[in-house]
């Protein structure tokens, strides 16, 4: 408890400490950074939670893409590679016929005489295996190429790519994966992924108690997360295949293009939440421009979307976000929320889950990219009341309410995967901007 408390008590004199724009100074960082004890105290947590399983966390029973996808490097060095390796070759084995990816997978032994109405995917490749797939979302084939490129840039085990799913290779799959997302998800009079209406990053749809099957009820939309995802695929894969990038370059450039002038405004310098193909679910009085979407903001700077000054005015604007909503961190997922009774996901109240849940999950990944782009001092701030939460929680758990209290899963894989990831960037930062 001693060291948890100093380390806490760190965190909050280095915050204390800091000038009155809020940021440490530039000579000063990397001995600040040196010095503070939270760093390694949750790099411990972290390494600890991954040693403990490739499951989401301790609210789910399955491995799931997404999440594996953002704690996949530091998996890499707490397990053997052969273990990692099965698993990702599992979401191909499962694979469907026109190259869809599941979410996630489970073992049949875990369900209730080996079936389920859940998990229903299954595949002779992978007999003791069951998957499922919430199709209201477009980001789990993004997310499958994403962690192979993590994988191989980790372990610079490139053999895996020539590894043998059935009658085909990894790099056949994947290929196959992104085909599905053009060939399945792709709408041609904007040039863009589409998908069920969600908040932000989210898997929930308003139309259904749960919200996670497209159906007859779905509203079909465009927005920021599906396409910076692919976006981000598209150069994972391209750099793992230079050969291919004569035919998904374009592709790449053209997805880029038509993200920017469909889904910016330019005026409000933020992404827009949705473009409807069929109309909204929401009400027609409901002005749905006026959220900020936090959460694929920060994914399509991954995704090299934004210039430096725009970047700047994203986190200036969530900043002010967090400030206005009372909030913790930038983790924040959109504001201001969807109102009252916009979900009939009773878990999506404002500031519930997905609508305005503070998710270190993605403001993790928006640290990572401060650090990338040259606003160190900034994410080296904004990092601090993460590390604090996790540190006095003793845990990493799924979101956070506006008062910063946890909820959800405690052992959350996804958020230990991205912290750890931000503060081993920021211990490796060079010493001027």
């Amino acid at each position: 408890m001693g060291t948890i408390f100093f380390a806490l008590s760190s965190s909050l004199l280095l915050l204390s400490c800091q000038n009155a724009g809020g940021k440490v100074s530039t000579n000063n960082l990397q001995d600040s950074i040196q010095k503070d004890s939270s760093f390694n105290l949750v790099k411990d947590m972290a390494t600890n939670v991954i040693k403990s399983g490739f499951n989401a966390g301790d609210g789910y029973s399955e491995v799931w893409i997404r999440d594996y996808n953002t704690f996949i490097t530091l998996a890499t060095k707490v397990h053997p590679h052969e273990q990692i390796k099965d698993q990702l070759a599992l979401f191909f084995k499962l694979q469907g016929p026109d190259g869809n990816i599941a979410d996630g997978f489970v073992k049949k032994s875990s369900l209730k005489n080996g079936v389920s109405d859940y998990y229903t995917i299954t595949s002779p490749l992978a007999p003791d295996y069951a998957a499922h797939k919430n199709t209201v979302e477009t980001d789990q084939e993004s997310s499958l190429i994403q962690a192979v490129h993590k994988y191989i840039a980790a372990t610079k085990d490139k053999a895996f790519l020539d590894g043998k799913i059935g009658n085909s290779t990894v790099k056949d799959c994947m290929e196959h994966a992104l085909q599905f997302l053009l060939g399945k998800r792709y709408n041609a009079t904007y040039g863009l992924l589409w998908g069920a209406t969600t908040v932000d990053w989210g898997d929930v749809q308003p139309e259904h108690d749960w919200g996670v099957h497209l159906d007859e009820n779905s509203h079909i939309a465009l927005d920021i997360y599906d396409n910076a995802m692919f976006l981000i695929a598209l150069d994972n894969y391209m750099d793992l295949f230079p050969e291919k990038k004569e035919k998904w370059g374009k592709i790449r450039a053209s997805i880029a293009s038509n993200t920017m002038k469909h889904l910016w405004d330019e005026k409000n310098q933020k992404f827009i939440p949705h473009i409807y193909i069929k109309g909204s679910p929401f009400a027609a009085d409901f002005d749905e421009n006026q959220i900020y979407y936090h959460g694929g903001t920060a994914i399509a700077i991954e995704a090299n979307l934004l210039s430096k000054e725009q970047i700047k005015v994203s986190l200036d604007k969530m900043i002010k976000n967090v400030k206005d909503a009372g909030a913790a961190t930038i983790g924040l997922t959109v504001y201001p929320t969807y109102p009252a009774g916009s979900f009939k996901n009773k878990g999506m109240y404002p500031y519930g889950y997905q609508n305005g849940g503070d998710w270190t999950w993605f403001g993790g990944r928006m640290i990572q990219q401060l650090v990338k782009n040259g606003f160190q001092q900034e994410a080296y701030t904004q990092i601090q009341p993460m590390l604090a939460r996790v540190i006095k929680n003793k845990g990493f758990y799924e979101w956070y309410t506006k008062d910063n209290k946890p909820e959800g899963s405690g052992t959350f894989r996804g958020e230990a995967g991205v912290l750890y990831d931000a503060i081993e960037l920021l211990e490796n930062i060079e010493a001027k901007r």
